[in-house]
C-alpha cells in the first residue's frame, strides 16, 4: 500500500504560477498529476517514469507544467506557470501505473492522495 500527501496548492491571479508537491511512502514506477473541476472527468496532466525520468503531459498544460521528481523518486513535483481560470480545478496525485496505452489515463493507476485545490482567478 502507497499513500500519498500532496501540497502546494492555494488561489493565483492569471499568469502566476504554483509548485504542488507530492510524497509517496514507497516508490512506484510511475507518478502522475491529475486535476478534476466541478461537473467534469478527472483527466491526465503529467505523469513521470521514476526510473527514466521520461515525462508525458497533456496537450492543454504542455510548455506551462513542467514535473520532476526528487533523488530517491518518491517525491514529484508539478511547477505550474501562465496559469490561467482554466487550471482551477483539485489536483490529485496517482502512483503506480498498470499499464496500457495511455500513462494518463486514471483508470490505469491504482494509488490516489486526497487533492489539492488549485484557485486561478481572472
Amino acid at each position: 500500500q502507497v499513500r500519498l500527501v500532496e501540497s502546494g496548492g492555494g488561489s493565483v491571479q492569471t499568469g502566476g504560477s504554483l509548485t504542488l508537491s507530492c510524497v509517496a511512502t514507497y516508490e512506484t514506477n510511475y507518478m502522475a498529476w491529475f486535476r478534476q473541476a466541478p461537473g467534469k472527468e478527472r483527466e491526465g496532466v503529467a505523469c513521470i517514469v521514476t526510473g527514466s525520468g521520461d515525462t508525458y503531459y497533456a496537450d492543454s498544460v504542455e510548455g506551462r507544467f513542467t514535473i520532476s521528481q526528487d533523488n530517491a523518486k518518491t517525491t514529484v513535483f508539478l511547477r505550474m506557470d501562465s496559469l490561467e481560470p482554466e487550471d482551477t480545478a483539485m489536483y490529485y496525485c496517482a502512483a503506480d501505473w498498470r499499464g496500457g496505452d495511455d500513462p494518463l489515463s486514471a483508470a490505469r493507476y491504482t494509488y490516489w492522495g486526497q487533492g489539492t485545490q488549485v484557485t486561478v482567478s481572472s
